[in-house]
């Protein structure tokens, strides 16, 4: 079935009684904390040198046995905190994740079992950057359909784990950590108003990870690869400096709105230089985005959760607020989103809860 613009749509999401909303937030960091002192002990650079070029001042990676899983594990459980509910109430579980401890069982696995969500299915999605934005056009679509009811969107990634310590290009740069978010099914509205999301294969190659796999015995051997994150961060900066904006402007289109009505950007915290630069394409005021890398780094899928539930925490995000949240990077991809913040976070002091609460009045 076709709109007048000649567009197909389903026609179950076009019938479907159910809106969307995020129903809570939350995150999981490590402990272990490495600043940009603690770097210039393993390569040639210095703390202003690189919160010059990137803004970023420190970062926290997993220790010991610590893995993406336990992030996940304690994202979701924080999430389910933030919304009041219990893993029971799961129905399905995304897990964005391009560093997973085990190629199976997947962490969407593992994270069904430790928060017990016994009436969920779910997968793991491998998008780098994007697969937490992603995650959420995914969500809203099980959810349209009415197959599914509450979805857990997770973002999580260990890239210490991939990371050459001996390349200063990409070790100032990724912090491990896992931020998740619960979607849920409303018949108050639809506060999801707009996705855009793309793919550049041609440009695969200019952010990669290789696995470190060897061939059968009785065969020829593989070409041995580099199996640490390689950046060309003059072509990755050049892609989402040039599309991430138009991105966002298509979104805004899509949902009636442009930038005075959003209240908060939430980016991929990916470079101080390449959130600026986005921001001056599209004039957003800086009171207006998100920024927490200085403290976290670059955490891949996670750093829009881990940004979005600081600044919920926070009492920045209020109900009724408008957000674009962006990821972008390895695909090379992108994803932008716009939704409404709707909910009281459960975690918040009684005293903010209360005030929140009167806000939220108004919005339903």
């Amino acid at each position: 079935m076709a709109d007048t613009n000649g567009k197909y749509q389903h026609p179950e999401l076009i019938a479907s009684p159910y809106g969307v909303e995020m129903l809570g937030i939350g995150a999981c960091v490590p402990d272990a904390v490495i600043t940009n002192d603690d770097i210039a002990t393993l390569v040639e650079t210095s703390n202003d040198w690189i919160v010059t070029r990137t803004g970023i001042e420190e970062r926290r990676v997993v220790t010991g046995d610590m893995g993406v899983a336990d992030l996940a594990i304690g994202a979701a459980k924080d999430a389910l905190n933030s919304a009041g509910i219990d893993g029971s109430e799961i129905d399905l579980i995304i897990a964005a994740t391009s560093t997973p401890d085990t190629i199976y069982p997947a962490t969407s696995c593992q994270v069904q079992n430790a928060i017990g969500a016994r009436n969920a299915a779910g997968f793991d999605m491998a998008l780098a950057c994007t697969g937490f934005a992603m995650g959420l056009v995914i969500a809203q679509q099980f959810i349209k359909t009415g197959m599914r009811k509450k979805v857990l969107v997770i973002g999580a990634d260990a890239h210490s784990h991939y990371t050459d310590w001996s390349d200063r290009n990409t070790c100032i740069l990724f912090g491990d950590g896992a931020g998740a978010a619960i979607v849920g099914a409303t018949e108050k509205g639809d506060y999801f108003h707009a996705n855009d999301l793309h793919l550049d294969g041609s440009k695969g190659m200019e952010l990669t990870l290789y696995t470190n796999t060897e061939n059968c015995p009785l065969v020829a051997p593989k070409t041995p690869v580099n199996t640490y994150v390689y950046m060309n961060g003059r072509e990755v900066f050049k892609f989402a400096v040039g599309v991430v904006p138009e991105s966002i402007r298509t979104v805004l289109d899509q949902a009636g709105m442009t930038m005075d009505d959003i209240d908060h950007v939430v980016l991929h915290q990916a470079n101080i230089r390449i959130m600026q630069a986005m921001s001056e394409k599209l004039g957003i005021p800086e009171e207006k985005l998100v920024v927490n890398l200085q403290k976290f780094g670059n955490t891949s899928a996670a750093s829009i959760p881990i940004a979005l539930n600081e600044a919920v925490l926070a009492g920045r995000v209020k109900p009724g607020d408008k957000l674009i949240t962006c990821g972008f990077g390895a695909g090379l991809a992108w994803v932008s989103n716009i939704f409404t913040w709707t909910r009281v976070d459960n975690r918040l002091p009684k005293e903010l809860k209360s005030k929140l609460e009167k806000e939220l009045q108004k919005v339903r």
